[in-house]
């Protein structure tokens, strides 16, 4: 699906907060300040339950592929204790600007790994694609997390349990024995996400027409039901890409057009 995002006239004087004194604005901050650290320890006690949750053993030696070729899930923590692991949805036979617009928005927001290393976690792509193709998309993107294909694993991995066409998985290591311990999904992805933290920070927030905004608002630049990730027959984050002059040669041929199917986010 490709889509343009709606173009909006310049915000009115009806069209925002109203304007009061500092006194009265601080006072309903604060006000708020108390709903937004209530909403932070309620997160704070599902992490706590998410902690508590059992876990399911999974076979070690299931085998995904990097650089170095066939490797197993242990090799993938890379001898840390943690892994975390995303399952990059891939559209078969499509080209760079098919590929998944979720997908990229969410990965791509995963860069500085240091922090996840210093508490013993690594972090992992586990492509839906073959290897040589889909690294392709990775390297063009600029993205420097460790990458694999778990195309030929991806039944024995995610197992027969409904899930997303992408999900994040959480997996324990115990000497040589792996353990799922978390999944998520859907709108559990924003875990990897820092630009709707922002934007929901901002007056007009993410500007999607699903969001519960006042009256006189601008009208969302993506109308509810429209893909919010993509913009003009590309994801979003693949335009600085392609005007710095990057290829984005997968090394095959492809259709050119969007891809058909379900996004991860949706």
């Amino acid at each position: 699906m490709t889509t343009t995002p709606k173009e909006t006239p310049e915000t009115t004087e009806s069209a925002r907060p109203r304007v009061v004194d500092r006194a009265t604005y601080q006072a309903e901050r604060e006000a708020l300040l108390v709903r937004e650290k209530a909403h932070t320890h309620e997160g704070d006690a599902l992490a706590a339950d998410r902690r508590r949750l059992p876990m399911v053993e999974v076979d070690p030696t299931i085998t995904v592929v990097g650089e170095q070729g066939p490797v197993s899930l242990l090799e993938v923590f890379e001898g840390r204790e943690q892994l975390i692991a995303y399952f990059h949805m891939w559209h078969h036979g499509h080209s760079a600007a098919g590929q998944c617009e979720g997908c990229t928005f969410f990965n791509g927001q995963v860069r500085e790994l240091a922090y996840l290393h210093s508490r013993d976690v690594t972090y992992a792509t586990l492509c839906q694609g073959p290897y040589d193709v889909s690294v392709r998309y990775r390297d063009f993107m600029g993205w420097g997390v460790p990458w694999y294909s778990a195309r030929d694993s991806l039944d024995v991995l995610l197992g027969d349990r409904p899930r997303s066409p992408a999900p994040m998985v959480c997996y324990l290591r115990q000497g040589s024995r792996v353990f799922e311990t978390y999944w998520t999904t859907g709108r559990g992805l924003e875990a990897m996400d820092n630009t709707y933290g922002l934007l929901d920070l901002t007056v007009h927030g993410r500007r999607e027409g699903w969001q519960d905004t006042p009256d006189g608002w601008p009208d969302p630049r993506w109308a509810k039901g429209a893909d919010p990730f993509r913009t003009n027959g590309r994801p979003i984050a693949q335009w600085p890409r392609i005007q710095a002059g990057r290829s984005d040669d997968l090394g095959e041929s492809g259709n050119d057009g969007a891809a058909a199917g379900d996004s991860c986010c949706h």
